[in-house]
């Protein structure tokens, strides 16, 4: 028996930040990159598209707001991408272009009303926007800039290249959420992240092994002076290396494949052997003979089933 053996690719790159156009052209510049490596499959980092705003106040305390503060807001806001948009259609056609999935981060603009979300694009081959994942909780100040989402963003994809889908940042601390996944049967885990913490490349690790799945792991590269002048002076202290990556790639058995990749741009690859994947079920899988369904039961409001690509 055959089995698949698809390339993928992880960017770590860095997004003109608070500028929605250039951004995009950075994400197309990427993907004609990816394009080039051969990957059939690529996933950029969370927030890509503009940025995720580390370090960023927006001069909000508990029970306190400021103009300034709404002004960098309504920057951020301006800079967002919506799904319908001009931009996206340009990402649609570069996707089509080059010929494979790509799953991109963004923070995303609805057209009514004000609310943004942290979101994931998920992008086939032929250029449609597939559909999106919206952060399910924000973590710490990011409930401040992002709304929630539920059950109805938990997608996963049964595409050529294996079953897909992913969560972002700490939502992968949850549970839950991952096992919403499992059960629907991952084969390819999406992790995009702001976290560069070293003790990130344990939670990719374990959700490896947890899931008996291939992670891809994907964070920005940016320096405090990527920043628009206009916010320098509200990031004196911080450090000239304001998010270093660590974009890593890992195997079922919790190897690692690619990575992980610090302190600079890259696109890492890496050949996915589906042997592998089974061979990692022998002695656990988290939905199948080492689950007790007789025990435990997880149900999850409004998520869809997998969608047949």
């Amino acid at each position: 028996m055959e089995f698949k053996k698809p390339k993928v690719g992880v960017v770590q790159a860095t997004p003109a930040l608070f500028d929605l156009d250039r951004s995009v052209e950075i994400v197309l510049a990427w993907i004609e990159k990816a394009a080039e490596a051969g990957c059939q499959l690529v996933l950029f980092p969370e927030s890509f598209i503009p940025a995720y705003p580390r370090g960023l106040t927006f001069e909000a305390v508990v029970g306190r707001r400021t103009e300034n503060g709404r002004a960098m807001w309504l920057d951020y806001w301006a800079n967002s991408l919506e799904a319908d948009s001009i931009q996206t259609r340009r990402i649609s056609e570069a996707v089509r272009k080059a010929g494979m999935f790509v799953a991109l981060g963004v923070t995303e603009r609805e057209p009514v009303g004000g609310t943004l979300y942290c979101s994931l694009f998920y992008f086939a081959p032929d250029g449609r926007l597939l559909g999106r994942h919206r952060k399910l909780k924000p973590t710490g100040l990011e409930r401040y800039i992002w709304g929630e989402s539920d059950g109805s963003t938990l997608l996963g994809y049964d595409t050529d290249l294996g079953r897909i889908g992913g969560l972002i940042c700490w939502e992968n601390y949850m549970p839950l959420a991952r096992t919403a996944l499992y059960q629907q049967g991952i084969e390819i885990y999406l992790a995009p992240t702001a976290d560069m913490r070293p003790s990130w490349q344990a939670t990719m690790q374990h959700i490896a092994l947890e899931g008996r799945c291939f992670v891809l792991a994907s964070n920005q590269f940016v320096r405090k002076s990527d920043y628009p002048g206009r916010y320098q002076p509200d990031l004196t202290n911080e450090p000239a290396i304001m998010s270093r990556g660590g974009s890593v790639i890992m195997s079922p058995m919790g190897e690692v494949l690619a990575g992980p990749l610090w302190d600079e741009e890259g696109l890492l690859t890496a050949e996915l052997d589906f042997e592998v994947l089974i061979k990692s079920k022998l002695d656990f899988d988290p939905v199948g003979h080492y689950a007790r369904p007789d025990v435990f039961r997880l149900d999850v409001t409004n998520q869809p089933p997998f969608s047949q690509i």
